[in-house]
């Protein structure tokens, strides 16, 4: 089989050729590796990924499924970010011991907190396994044959690759559904609080800062691995002891210039580089303003009750920050691919394509596929909107019907599967209910309902609203189910769920809330998910052909990398500034100076702890200054990063840790769907301001003695 070659699909200058992309660690060899010593790198791609010695991928794992964390001591020390980390720190603090407002730092490893549940996952071997996958489906008569014999295949290679008894065999889907790739991994599962500072650090800045440049937030928290007596992976024991890594990243002390290289390890989430232009259009245009929309009238409620409540502020502090996040993300995405007008460059991208295809007398293979994509998206529009609208309402910002949505999925276990997996999935939910509710406020929870239901209503296409939803006045709905309905109290709720499957269905079927709930979703799954279904798999077969077409018809300077699918990838790059409009440069550092100009006292956002205010005062920065006697906190760069990024490494030329990847700037997080070298830009902190923060702030000098801090630029000099 002809192997897919890997270059960037990007029509960028040669100057930023370098940069951009997000690429497998075990095929850096060649055109990356050239490229990263270009840009400065004095490492090989061996010292990057390796199967037979230890390398910088044995320091990265997998944070809880969603982060990218990094292993920074011999003794299995973690860092990632605090926003990773938040909920732990969250379940961990209350109105006494408030770790979110506080800081927490253990004293001793007798001291650090579990957390059940947590998982990071290290990975231990690549490997392509394409042709095995592939095998038999050039005789598949339909796509559907075809999925199913890949889907038989991938469980082959799964089952029958060599691993250990500790470890787990995955493949996973590259370039969409042209290469695939088996990953041997090993899964911690004792992962241990160690210090995190207080939210005025870790958080500041807060949302108004969110994806904006210049930033000044201390976002990282640290953790422990914990292994069995064997260095293996083990639940919880107090017997249990630190983990012994094959790798950890020594941390510089040396500090950022503009100019130098950086290198990202991590785990990207998902990318949509080589969507069309139609497709770019309906995401600017219709879907993200009624996501944003939904969310911000969430937001607007929770916001108000969180800056008059201390206890709700604690319970909602994670809540809020999850759906903010993406909100604002969603606003820059827009704004961005407006300003740089990426629909038209994909469009001249198209021309260009069309005009390979020619060229190449592939007309009839190739020919019809922007067609194909302008016709397919035109009848996915609606169904598109409602599937996003009825997500963001039922399953993401309203707890009550986010709640309701699973009772619904329960009753259909017991109409399709019967007694037993009701009550399997029903003593589940209670354990997540139980969970769920004690951050749960029945009155905010009902101003976010009203507001959510009545924008959900307005914005859904109407041949989707049920005849309720159309003609009840939301006002008068929502009172009337947050007065009688089960649903806002977990006794009330796990009063419900008492007894014999039959009566409970019953018991639920008299609930208003829980009644509600069911409405609309029978809706949603009669009239919209089977076509949204259907016609998103019409639109993935025809982005695998053009994926395909891109690939082949593409010339050789060109550099095709996979979208990122949360598997462990590599992006490089150099500190560098921008300039986000006109007569405006932003520099890549800040300093601590920043967090006393943006300094409001008792706000929530951008108040700070009087001992940071101190120690600025006095110059009081140990070691840790720049070269000016400055306190420098984050840094900007131009590495191609997105969700998954967070917590990932910094490296330096020599494999050094030198910050910790935790933002995107705003005018640059279209890069999901649109690198631009000129304004995508990734935000870090330093990591001398984590050293400053854990030793001169927490006075925790037991942790830095865990690490080896070196010069690395002391090489660079004596080279040259």
């Amino acid at each position: 089989m002809k192997l897919i070659r890997l270059f960037v699909f990007l029509f960028a200058l040669p100057l930023f050729a370098q940069q951009g992309g997000m690429w497998i660690p075990s095929l850096l060899e060649g055109m990356n590796e050239n490229e990263m010593q270009n840009l400065g790198m004095k490492m090989s791609a061996e010292d990057i990924y390796s199967v037979n010695q230890s390398s910088l991928k044995d320091a990265v794992p997998h944070f809880n499924g969603g982060c990218t964390s990094e292993v920074i001591s011999p003794q299995g020390l973690l860092l990632t970010n605090h926003h990773c980390g938040y909920g732990q720190i969250q379940s961990h603090s209350s109105v006494e011991n408030d770790y979110l407002a506080d800081g927490f730092w253990a004293k001793s490893k007798s001291h650090e907190l579990a957390n059940p549940g947590m998982t990071v996952t290290f990975i231990v071997e690549i490997t392509d396994v394409t042709e095995q996958v592939l095998k038999d489906t050039e005789s598949a008569s339909s796509e559907e044959e075809r999925q199913q014999i890949i889907e038989r295949n991938k469980q082959n290679v799964v089952e029958n690759s060599p691993k250990e008894e500790w470890q787990t065999n995955r493949v996973s889907t590259f370039y969409g559904g042209n290469q695939f790739m088996l990953f041997r991994v090993e899964t911690f599962k004792d992962i241990r609080l160690v210090g995190a500072p207080p939210s005025s650090i870790g958080k500041f800045g807060s949302d108004t800062d969110n994806w904006t440049w210049p930033r000044h937030t201390g976002d990282f928290a640290l953790f422990r691995i914990y292994a069995d007596e064997n260095n293996r992976p083990a639940e919880y024991s107090e017997d249990n002891v630190p983990y012994t890594p094959k790798h950890y990243l020594p941390v510089s002390l040396d500090g950022v210039e503009e100019g130098d290289f950086t290198l990202v390890f991590g785990f990207p989430g998902s990318t949509d580089e080589y969507l069309p232009a139609v497709a770019i259009e309906q995401l600017v245009e219709t879907i993200n303003p009624a996501r944003i929309g939904l969310r911000e009238v969430a937001l607007k409620e929770q916001d108000v009750f969180m800056r008059k409540d201390k206890k709700i502020k604690i319970q909602y502090a994670s809540k809020y920050s999850s759906i903010a996040n993406y909100y604002k993300k969603w606003i820059g995405e827009s704004q961005g691919m407006k300003k740089t007008g990426v629909v038209n460059i994909k469009k001249d991208q198209e021309k260009e394509f069309m005009q390979r295809v020619k060229a190449e007398g592939l007309e009839n293979e190739y020919g019809s596929i922007l067609s194909d994509f302008d016709k397919a998206y035109a009848e996915y529009e609606d169904y598109n909107l409602a599937y996003n609208l009825f997500s963001e309402a039922f399953v993401r910002n309203v707890e009550l019907l986010r709640n309701g949505f699973q009772l619904y999925q329960l009753e259909q276990i017991l109409n399709n599967r019967g007694k037993q997996s009701f009550n399997d999935r029903k003593d589940n939910l209670l354990k997540r209910f139980k969970s769920s509710y004690k951050d749960y406020s029945a009155q905010v929870d009902e101003k976010v309902f009203e507001k959510v239901i009545e924008y959900y209503a307005h914005e859904m296409p109407e041949q989707f609203i049920s005849n309720e939803l159309k003609q009840k006045n939301k006002a008068n709905l929502t009172q009337e189910i947050y007065s009688s309905s089960a649903l806002t109290s977990y006794e009330a709720l796990e009063d419900l769920l008492k007894g014999n499957p039959n009566k409970v269905i019953k018991r639920l079927n008299k609930d208003l809330g829980y009644t509600f709930v069911k409405e609309q979703a029978e809706k949603f799954y009669t009239e919209v998910l089977p076509t949204y279904r259907s016609k998103s798999l019409e639109i993935e077969a025809i982005q695998k052909k053009y994926m395909k077409a891109i690939v082949e018809l593409s010339p050789k300077e060109a550099r095709i990398f996979p979208d990122a699918n949360g598997t462990l990838r590599v992006t490089y790059g150099q500190v560098k500034g921008y300039s986000p409009k006109d007569a405006v440069y932003y520099e890549p550092v800040t300093h601590l100076e920043g967090v006393v100009e943006k300094y409001v006292p008792g706000d929530y956002e951008f108040d700070a702890p009087q001992k940071l205010l101190d120690l600025h005062a006095n110059k009081d920065y140990g070691r840790y200054a720049d070269k000016d006697g400055k306190m420098p906190i984050n840094f900007i760069g131009t590495n191609h990063t997105t969700g998954g990024n967070s917590g990932s490494p910094v490296i330096d030329a020599h494999g050094n840790l030198i910050g910790l990847n935790f933002d995107r700037v705003w005018e640059g997080t279209m890069s999901d769907f649109f690198y631009d070298p000129v304004i995508s830009r990734n935000i870090m902190v330093d990591a001398r301001y984590i050293l400053f923060i854990i030793d001169k702030y927490a006075n925790a000098t037991h942790l830095i003695n865990e690490m080896k801090l070196v010069h690395p630029k002391s090489k660079d000099n004596s080279s040259k």
